[in-house]
């Protein structure tokens, strides 16, 4: 089976910085030299090892939930120009040299370019997944053979990647599939709906978001965070000076106080607190870790509004924050962070009490 040397990234187009800084400072801190390309608002980054092992498996050393900026982590196998147009297929058999997979991505960057391409992409899983078939180079769900990504940047312009479904991106292109809920007071909800979906597994859900269970929403109005823990039937104190959406004040479940959130505190500890408040991402970074480290919750889902410049740098200032006051308390804790789909100029964390 192919082991491909280099990574192809996918990303938010215009952070492709921050993505081939992250990827670099995590390989250099695993000992493997390499550089990173980028291309600016492409949504895409390579990174090339240079003097690997040979016995390394690249896809399988990087750790994709590691890494915050990438939405997708593959191999990269080739990178195809020209295609022929009349036999697009045999080229992309001939460079996978019959490694089989277990199912296949026909795929485009998640750009304005690569949204004209979607409807190509569709009619053309069925072409290359029969000649795989014929070629016995698929094996389809196979969960132990690697999946195909075929990113198209033009009809005639595949990249030609491989990954594993243990250590990446369940989804086509990275992203989500989630539909706006027509009650949910704003497009926010989207936000926590993917973090729960993308930080908990099934049974952590079914474990950590029990009915009954209390959460303070900081920074609450109009209250789309609160609509997805109201739909999980916790009960809510929603805290915000502005107003909160009628229709969750009548679901029984939500207590709205018009108080400062960075002021507020809960009469007792509570299950969840999850904040979005649009603020510097220190002092988020400094209100977390204060609410964790006097147990006045144990799991915590907040977004960190980015600079314009030196997010990279902005995301482990805030992170050796959390962790210097999570570490003297003696607190036992996981922390992690993705930039999600639905995320602008943010990232989202996530932090869980043992």
């Amino acid at each position: 089976m192919l082991r491909p040397d280099s990574l192809l990234l996918y990303c938010r187009a215009g952070f492709e910085g921050e993505c081939a800084a992250e990827i670099q400072e995590h390989a250099a801190n695993l000992g493997l030299a390499g550089y990173a390309r980028t291309h600016t608002m492409s949504g895409l980054v390579t990174f090339h090892g240079i003097d690997l092992p040979p016995d390394m498996d690249l896809l399988r050393t990087i750790r994709y939930h590691d890494l915050i900026f990438s939405r997708q982590l593959t191999g990269l196998v080739a990178s195809l120009e020209n295609l022929p147009v009349a036999d697009r297929v045999t080229p992309i058999l001939e460079v996978l040299g019959g490694t089989r997979v277990g199912d296949i991505f026909v795929e485009t960057p998640d750009t304005n370019e690569g949204k004209q391409l979607q409807a190509f992409c569709r009619k053309f899983v069925t072409p290359v997944r029969e000649a795989l078939k014929r070629a016995r180079l698929y094996q389809e769900h196979d969960p132990d053979l690697p999946r195909l990504h075929l990113l198209f940047q033009g009809s005639a312009h595949v990249m030609v990647a491989l990954s594993y479904a243990s250590n990446a991106s369940p989804w086509m292109m990275g992203i989500p599939r989630l539909k706006f809920p027509s009650a949910a007071p704003s497009r926010s909800t989207l936000k926590l709906d993917e973090a729960i979906l993308y930080f908990l597994s099934a049974t952590q859900q079914e474990q950590r978001l029990v009915p009954a269970m209390t959460a303070v929403d900081l920074g609450a109005a109009p209250g789309g965070w609160t609509y997805q823990l109201v739909r999980r039937h916790l009960r809510v104190t929603a805290v915000d000076n502005g107003a909160l959406t009628q229709s969750l004040l009548d679901s029984g479940l939500v207590r709205h106080l018009r108080v400062d959130a960075f002021g507020y505190r809960p009469p007792k500890p509570v299950n969840w607190m999850v904040c979005d408040l649009v603020e510097q991402p220190g002092r988020v970074a400094l209100l977390v870790a204060d609410w964790v480290a006097r147990g006045d919750c144990r799991d915590c889902v907040f977004n960190l509004k980015l600079p314009m410049k030196k997010r990279f740098q902005e995301v482990m200032r805030c992170d050796a924050m959390i962790r210097e006051k999570l570490d003297a308390s003696g607190i036992n804790y996981s922390l992690q962070y993705k930039q999600l789909y639905h995320d602008r100029e943010e990232i989202t964390g996530y932090l869980h009490c043992a």
